[in-house]
């Protein structure tokens, strides 16, 4: 019988679909291992061959733990909410809904089609109300919440209402937003309206002003990953950044918590540095200045590292969007900085931190003066100082700073060398060491302990304190869009009041058009009767990280109607003990599904305070990008190897059309109506295309199908060859010429069991021979893909399946452990020939072979024999043998005698196990 691969694949595809092979639960008397994938947008695109490589390597590991005996939860569904489903809606008339649900059964064909062992049971859509009731419920629950900085956790409001009652502001020690302070007697005297405002500073879900990325074209903000180049990643339409009342999740509240347990983690070192580097701890001290503008007095406090470099402060900078450039632009400056700030609003903050060549900026007019030296400096506006980060002000000490040092340099501003001996003629220095120098009552000392004296004298003259800042930002929450979760939130009297939990879901509304409505505001004002009760509802819908913050968590417990997951469900899963994404998602994802968790951590909801124990990162399967060369001004297209000799267009060509870098002529005249009388000269009979490696795009036409692979080779082979390209975390190219020799390898596996019409198999005993090649491929999987180097496991299942294949190896007890090491790579050819032993029950559940190292070890050395140190031949002699032994053995060889000849042995050293060395004379 042969290797039918599209039958055998669509007959155990729907054997595991019928069965429910993968479907799971809680059992108390295994061991539990989760393991999750980033769930996908469901985009119109469907999956081409880069997405399924994360899926594939967490798929062979939960088969794996499977194999070891752990009770496996594998999920899967679909971040089924966002902006690109909104605006083809907007763009067809079709409802995002319709459009959403038909991508995902695409993808859900795709994914089936190659065969993974998800228990699809536990299904998740985001877009689902079933599902997003508990996203609703998560952020009420953040809504009445607050942040106790003596306890350090969340706790209810009830509480701070308390605190209030007792002693007024000063007794509540909270994660809050600046405002005024009040004594008991005041909030009691405080209206209802004055005591909303007040508590929102203080929720840990909260309305507040903040700085957005607002695009007016899709009338909506933004996230940073939306923008690029001042410009929507979808539409290029013009982004400015925009200062908006915004629903926020107070995220730094925890940025503490978030910097201390990354080292309780199993990510890497790279992903655990960007996540340090984004929440970004600063140790150092608010210090005051005073301003000048027009003869007027204004106190503006900076936050520095490095107190102990003041006296090196020649100017000062305000961020674009600071509320201090009003105050501080002298009169006859007004335009010059009205139109900076304006230019400054079309670039997002992320792309004002990456941007390093080039420097602008603007005088204000006026000036502040150096708390310590007396000094009148300068105050400039640029963009390279950001308003989300300290005050929104800085001290500049251009001598010891690069971007100060290169603003100075731009602007002709003074550059104040504070470390004796240092040259900062042609950049800064790094001033962490040295003695200080030009810095009054500091200089002589050495830079750490100037750093301390400097923070003592701040505090002691009552220039300043010492702080801790944070780079982390809390998290903006509303998107003006439709295609959301919807706000649990109406208005009464212009307070912001909580839905009832009985009363979610709160869904959608029907609605035929999802623009923004005639006056600007979200799609939702257009809706009909948008309220609770006659009083208005949330107008903004929430961002597509809200569903996928905790969607980890509802796979424990997906049809649970009571809860986000019960105390049993999650009490047994407890956390994701593997997770498989795209680094891409480091800074957003992954933070604000830790700050989610240990939200939910601290009122009990979740006996985890860390969600992903493991993090793997994926690395890209970039495209092969395949050319032809038109000779220019005719429809003749020239063989790559001659192109030289012609003047050539190169021109991008469609990869499915070429294979192993061979151009099928034929469907490329039928490919565009363009080329349907192209001609060619040929290389050889053929014609070969150039090449180059770039991102999968369709403008390229180098996206691979997986669907098209699947057909031509199958799953087996896919799944294999992805894994074969290269280690999972790394980047590799998508190159067809590899996929043949990967589905050779599968044929020649099957051979060892079937050839033709005659099953193969026998309950021989196996050799001596044949037992070490199956137990040294034991040791080899199971230490490889603890280490998730897959690629290496398949390359040692090809040599062992050659060695067998030359050992003409049919027996039962190597063969049916071989079918059970292949099948977390290649389940559905071991599923079949699992049947064909004689098995009943799926290979998912068999045993991981033992691994006996016995049978590894080799009984038998090679002996490089030399005469007078020069090697002449080798003697293979038993392990077993002692020094005098392998020297008689020596001395008796037929071959000793050829090169002793009519000399003398002197003299035989012996290395038992390694050398020879026969001494003549």
């Amino acid at each position: 019988m042969d290797y039918d691969f599209r039958a055998i694949e669509s007959k155990w595809q729907k054997r595991w679909a019928e069965e429910k092979t993968f479907a799971v639960k809680e059992d108390s008397g295994k061991k539990k291992y989760y393991v999750l994938d980033m769930f996908p947008y469901p985009s119109g695109a469907g999956l081409h061959v880069g997405h399924p490589l994360g899926y594939i390597a967490s798929d062979i590991y939960a088969r794996y733990k499977r194999l070891k005996g752990f009770n496996v939860l594998h999920p899967m569904g679909y971040d089924a909410f966002g902006l690109p489903a909104e605006q083809y809606a907007i763009q067809t008339g079709q409802h995002p809904e319709k459009t959403t649900s038909e991508n995902i059964a695409r993808y859900r064909t795709q994914l089936d089609r190659i065969g993974f062992s998800y228990d699809w049971d536990r299904e998740v859509r985001t877009c689902d109300p079933g599902f997003y009731k508990w996203t609703q419920w998560a952020f009420l629950k953040m809504f009445d919440s607050w942040y106790s900085l003596d306890l350090d956790k969340a706790r209810p409001i009830s509480e701070l209402l308390s605190l209030f009652e007792q002693g007024g502001s000063a007794a509540a020690h909270a994660a809050c937003t600046e405002g005024e302070d009040f004594t008991a007697e005041q909030w009691k005297s405080f209206d209802e309206k004055r005591r909303a405002d007040i508590l929102m500073r203080y929720r840990i879900a909260y309305q507040g002003e903040t700085s957005v990325n607002w695009c007016e074209g899709l009338g909506t903000v933004l996230a940073n990953d939306e923008v690029k180049d001042g410009l929507s990643v979808r539409g290029g339409f013009p982004v400015e950044q925009k200062k908006m009342k915004q629903w926020q999740l107070r995220v730094s509240a925890y940025a503490a918590r978030l910097l201390d347990s990354l080292d309780t983690l199993d990510w890497t070192d790279s992903l655990k540095e960007m996540q340090r580097n984004w929440i970004g701890r600063s140790e150092g001290t608010e210090m005051i200045f005073d301003t000048v503008c027009d003869g007027r007095h204004l106190p503006v406090t900076i936050f520095t590292t490095r107190a102990d470099t003041v006296f090196g402060v020649t100017f000062m900078v305000l961020a674009p969007e600071s509320p201090l450039v009003a105050e501080l632009t002298a009169k006859g400056h007004e335009t010059e900085v009205a139109d900076y700030v304006q230019s400054a609003r079309k670039k997002t903050e992320r792309e004002r931190i990456a941007e390093t060549r080039s420097v602008t900026g603007v005088f204000t007019g006026s000036y502040g003066i150096n708390p310590l030296s007396g000094e009148k400096i300068p105050i400039w506006v640029s963009e390279y100082v950001l308003a989300s980060y300290g005050t929104g002000a800085i001290m500049a000490v251009p001598a010891h700073d690069s971007r100060d040092y290169a603003f100075a340099r731009k602007f002709s501003l003074p550059i104040i060398p504070l470390i004796e001996g240092c040259d900062v003629s042609e950049e800064s220095f790094d001033a962490k060491e040295g003695i200080m120098c030009n810095s009054g009552f500091l200089n002589g000392m050495p830079v750490k302990q100037a750093i301390e004296a400097a923070k003592d004298y701040v505090e002691a003259h009552g220039l300043g304190r010492r702080k801790t800042n944070w780079r982390l930002r809390d998290a903006i929450f509303s998107r003006q869009r439709y295609w959301g979760e919807p706000f649990p939130i109406y208005y009464r009297d212009g307070i912001a009041c909580p839905l009832p939990e009985s009363e979610l879901p709160l869904t959608l509304p029907e609605m035929e058009s999802f623009k923004p409505s005639a006056d600007g505001r979200p799609p939702l004002a257009n809706a009909k009767d948008w309220t609770w009760h006659g009083y208005p509802l949330e107008l903004s819908t929430m961002p597509g990280f809200a569903g996928s913050s905790a969607y980890y968590l509802r796979y424990m417990d997906p049809h649970n109607g009571e809860a986000l997951v019960s105390r049993e469900a999650d009490g047994y899963w407890r956390n994701v003990d593997l997770y498989i994404g795209g680094t891409e998602h480091a800074t957003g994802h992954l933070i604000y599904s830790r700050f989610w968790n240990k939200f939910l951590y601290d009122l009990g909801y979740v006996c985890e305070s860390e969600p992903f124990a493991k993090l793997i990162n994926q690395g890209m399967i970039q495209g092969r990008s395949s050319f032809v060369y038109r000779i220019v001004g005719t429809n003749t297209f020239v063989s790559r190897g001659l192109k030289d000799k012609y003047e050539t267009t190169e021109i991008h060509v469609d990869v499915n059309i070429v294979h192993n870098d061979r151009l099928d002529t034929e469907a490329f005249k039928a490919w565009r109506p363009e080329y349907a009388d192209a001609q060619f000269i040929l290389e050889d009979g053929e014609y070969v295309c150039g090449w180059a490696i770039e991102k999968m795009s369709k403008s390229m036409y180098n996206v691979v199908n997986p669907d098209d692979v699947c057909e031509r080779y199958g799953a087996d082979t896919l799944r294999l060859y992805e894994m074969f390209l290269g280690p999972v975390e790394q980047s590799k190219p998508w190159d067809t010429k590899g996929i043949d020799g990967v589905h050779r390898f599968l044929r020649k596996f099957w051979r060892l069991y079937c050839e033709k019409d005659d099953f193969l198999v026998t309950d021989a005993e196996p050799l001596p021979s044949e037992l070490k090649v199956l137990h040294r491929l034991i040791g080899k999987e199971e230490a490889d893909i603890k280490a998730f180097s897959y690629n290496t496991v398949i390359s040692a299942f090809m040599i062992a399946v050659n060695e067998l294949s030359a050992l003409d190896c049919h027996k039962r007890a190597v063969l049916e452990p071989l079918a059970v090491l292949l099948s977390p790579f290649a389940p559905h050819i071991c599923e079949e020939l699992w049947e064909m032993l004689g098995h009943g029950r799926s290979i998912s559940f068999a045993t991981f072979p033992e691994y006996v190292e016995a049978y590894t070890v080799e009984d038998s050395c090679s002996y490089p024999v030399s005469f007078n140190g020069k090697t002449r031949f080798t003697l293979s002699l038993p392990k077993s043998l002692g020094a005098a032994e392998v020297e008689a053995e020596v001395r008796s060889c037929p071959q000793t005698a050829k090169y002793v000849a009519d000399k003398t042995i002197v003299k035989v050293i012996v290395v038992p196990g390694r050398i020879v060395n026969v001494v003549i004379k």
